[in-house]
């Protein structure tokens, strides 16, 4: 198996910033791959998973692109080249808007010799190894594997239509609405069956040829895929399910951090002594 593993990080982790701006009532703004996860950032963390791993030949990161946020690129190199360049990972620009674009500008840097190409969230830091090993197993016998884990909740379908649960007080005009709570409420439409649903997760693992297939027809990217797996599937393609893991979570806000800090045994900046805070 000569696998090669693309990274897209070329977001801007916009509900992330906004989440932490909410919380620290700052206009604190961070992209959550920069943040410290036991004194190393998250992409490099996330990156780090496949540098160990026998199987894994090629990694390639994606991250922002230069023309459409020049300054962005820039302050990426200067903060990842050196440390993921020692671990023989390969940067390139990401696409301008869509993920997939992001996708398809790394799978130029795809080796010809790759066998397989495994796609992965750079917000993923903490997948477990024995979970890389049973992807890669399958997919060695499938075309496309993806992991997915059972989904426990209940799901409900609501109206798109978002309403403000406070009334309407004509004194709001002249004393204002402080302290007064504005919750955002929607109605339900329908209860859906999840009997046979899944969350999917990262990496998903395809044979190169059916991946570079799946980007080489441009007609399969619209409406935008959510992940590579779509792609193929509008191929009319199989693609293959195994277990995944309820530790494989994706960094979105920042509790997730805090969940990911805990899965990996580590302790944020503010918990370590000042000498290994740095």
């Amino acid at each position: 198996m000569n696998l090669a593993v693309i990274i897209p990080a070329a977001g801007f982790s916009t509900r992330y910033a906004e989440a932490l701006k909410a919380e620290t009532a700052t206009d604190l703004a961070r992209s959550k791959l920069d943040e410290d996860l036991g004194g190393r950032p998250v992409l490099q963390r996330t990156v780090e998973l496949f540098a160990n791993h026998d199987a894994v030949q090629t990694i390639i990161v994606a991250g922002p692109n230069a023309d459409a946020a020049p300054e962005a690129w820039s302050e990426f190199k200067n903060r990842y080249a050196d440390k993921l360049g020692l671990l023989g990972v390969k940067l390139c620009q990401g696409g301008r808007t869509h993920r997939y674009e992001t996708v398809l500008a790394a799978l130029a840097l795809v080796p010809d010799d790759a066998t397989h190409i495994a796609v992965h969230d750079a917000a993923r830091p903490c997948t477990p190894p024995e979970l890389l090993d049973r992807l890669f197993d399958a997919a060695q016998k499938y075309p496309a594997v993806i992991p997915g884990v059972d989904v426990p909740d209940t799901l409900k379908r609501t109206t798109d239509r978002e309403t403000d649960d406070r009334e309407v007080d004509p004194l709001d005009a002249i004393l204002g609405t402080a302290g007064k709570r504005n919750t955002r409420v929607r109605e339900v439409e329908t209860t859906i069956d999840r009997a046979r649903l899944i969350a999917v997760q990262t990496p998903q693992v395809f044979h190169a040829p059916l991946l570079r297939r799946a980007y080489a027809q441009t007609n399969l990217l619209s409406p935008p895929p959510t992940d590579d797996a779509q792609i193929v599937e509008r191929m009319g393609e199989k693609v293959t399910v195994v277990q995944g893991d309820p530790r494989n979570l994706k960094i979105t806000l920042p509790s997730d951090l805090s969940l990911a800090r805990a899965i990996l045994g580590v302790r944020g900046p503010e918990s370590r002594p000042v000498h290994k805070r740095f």
